[in-house]
């Protein structure tokens, strides 16, 4: 299919596929940008009930605005005959990828948990229930967005049953009780679900697991998983009660509906944005991962009041002696001095006002030139042929601060 154009669709690689499908990177020549192509498979071309289900993706999905559903534009075939929809292409990853590298952070974790829940009860309130969450149907964009994807195993409540009683659709590992037992199921099925992935994201391993998919239905149907603390000490008691809610085999026992469960993770959000409890601070600063920031932060602290402390000793030196010594050696004419004292001064305290008096008293202002230009200038009293001589810059020098009286300059 790569490189081939199908309808208005130029087809530029693959970017992967599943049962239900298989999904291309393309460029819509008429808009000029870029799209995904989701296609059945080439083995279930002639599958009536599995294309039913394809179409019946595309009619659930587009039904539905909101920012955290995969957005449908447009459902076509090609001329063979094979189905295809148009959907947007996101630069960001799976969350099964994200997952594959390890647990995700508590608060990324709960986020994303949250989107889902919010994208998942804009689709139940318009009847419609995914039946198939997992990792895998997630994608978390470049801008931290989660969108779900595939709803090839939507059943539409308010229309015809597509799947047979008896029969089971949708991922082993993620699949409720009910559904797993080829039960009648609802909008709470979707629930489990997210609790799966939920505590996956959590703990970064499954809370029912088995050798072979026999054994994990097993598993969801008969046994009961770690509490998600007792896998990762570190998840705060009121985010374990809502996985636990999520997971609760009879479906009575679990959240009534999915805004409950975005109404939860809400509110669990509001609180995380709240400064934090004694208790819990003290337990998040003994982490490493807190520790060593909190030590830089005090280093850092330290720093800023030993600045603030040596700052002000300078300006209470400079208020309350440097000025008066200026003073009283302006007084007895020792103005080389006072010129030197005035520099240290003005590093200080530039813009007081008795210094600044003091200053045009013991300072003048003069200019120098040579010709040519490029002189360096150095200073010393006329008194002292011992003292050391200071650089006042090179030439040509406008508006340079001089000490009043005679002293010997040096032209280099």
């Amino acid at each position: 299919m790569v490189g081939k154009t199908v309808s208005h669709y130029k087809i530029l690689e693959r970017l992967g596929g599943g049962g239900m499908g298989v999904v291309y990177r393309a460029q819509d020549l008429k808009l000029d940008r870029a799209v995904a192509l989701k296609f059945l498979p080439p083995e279930l071309t002639r599958d009536v009930d599995a294309e039913r289900r394809f179409i019946q993706e595309a009619h659930a999905a587009s039904s539905l605005q909101h920012h955290n559903i995969c957005t449908i534009h447009d459902i076509d075939e090609t001329s063979d005959g094979q189905r295809f929809i148009v959907m947007d292409l996101y630069d960001g990853e799976t969350l099964k990828k994200k997952i594959e590298r390890g647990p995700l952070a508590i608060h990324e974790a709960s986020e994303i948990a949250l989107q889902v829940a919010q994208g998942l009860s804009r689709a139940h309130e318009h009847g419609i229930v995914h039946r198939d969450i997992k990792p895998a149907n997630i994608i978390v964009t470049a801008d931290r967005m989660a969108k779900i994807l595939d709803f090839g195993l939507a059943k539409l409540t308010v229309g015809a049953m597509l799947t047979a009683v008896g029969s089971t659709i949708g991922t082993a590992t993620y699949m409720s009780p009910e559904q797993a037992r080829g039960d009648q199921v609802d909008h709470r099925t979707d629930i489990w679900s997210l609790g799966v992935v939920f505590y996956e994201m959590l703990a970064g391993r499954l809370p029912f697991r088995g050798e072979h998919e026999s054994a994990i239905v097993y598993s969801i149907l008969n046994e009961e998983c770690d509490p998600v603390q007792r896998v990762r000490p570190d998840v705060p008691e009121h985010l374990a009660a809502i996985v636990a809610k999520m997971l609760q085999k009879d479906p009575s026992s679990r959240y009534a509906a999915m805004a409950e469960v975005v109404g939860e993770l809400s509110a669990l959000r509001e609180r995380e944005r709240a400064l934090p409890g004694p208790r819990q601070l003290l337990k998040q600063l003994k982490r490493p991962v807190m520790l060593v920031p909190l030590i830089v932060l005090l280093l850092a602290l330290c720093s800023l009041v030993y600045w603030w402390i040596d700052r002000n000793s300078r300006i209470s030196w400079a208020r309350e002696k440097a000025l008066d010594e200026i003073g009283t050696m302006g007084k007895e004419e020792q103005w080389s001095s006072a010129y030197r004292l005035v520099r240290r001064v003005e590093e200080v305290i530039p813009e007081d006002p008795v210094f600044l008096r003091l200053k045009e008293w013991c300072i003048r202002k003069v200019s120098i030139t040579t010709d040519p230009a490029g002189a360096r200038i150095l200073w010393r009293e006329c008194t002292d042929s011992t003292e050391t001589w200071l650089t006042l810059g090179e030439t040509p020098l406008g508006n340079l601060l001089f000490p009043r009286g005679s002293c010997v300059l040096r032209f280099e």
